[in-house]
């Protein structure tokens, strides 16, 4: 399990130079105006989207675990705790396939997924929703 700090960057070429940099790694993924890394130490999946918001500002959080049990775990203790989430989807987005729940939370969304394959697609496709009607673009990256 890691932490996801997903940012919005104004130019995808020097911030992905600067991140290889601070966290002595390379970049795992690059698509046009998308990158991400996969930091070790510390435990970190750090995405960068270029052209999504004013540079520097947060896009979203997340929690990438390990299976899709993990996901539903948190998923029903959320909800349990009477804080919304979209349910659980299986979704193509951020050029991977996922399954993911999303929760808002006061000041941030917040993801919790697994990666269970790569995709080309980097706008978010529910491919099947726990929730009916689900709303595609509620998700991902926006």
């Amino acid at each position: 399990m890691r932490v996801q700090l997903a940012l919005n960057v104004e130019n995808l070429d020097e911030s992905i130079d600067f991140y290889e940099k601070m966290f002595d790694t390379t970049v795992a993924k690059r698509r046009d105006g998308y990158a991400n890394f996969e930091v070790e130490n510390p435990p970190l999946k750090l995405v960068l989207f270029e052209g999504q918001g004013a540079g520097g500002t947060l896009n979203h959080l997340g929690v990438e675990v390990e299976n899709a049990a993990q996901v539903s775990d948190a998923e029903q203790r959320i909800s349990s705790a009477g804080v919304a989430t979209t349910g659980i989807d299986e979704t193509v987005c951020c050029y991977a396939e996922k399954t993911e729940t999303w929760v808002e939370g006061p000041d941030t969304r917040w993801e919790w997924y697994v990666k269970t394959g790569d995709a080309e697609v980097l706008d978010n496709v529910v491919l099947s929703s726990a929730k009916p009607g689900q709303d595609s673009a509620s998700g991902c990256c926006a």
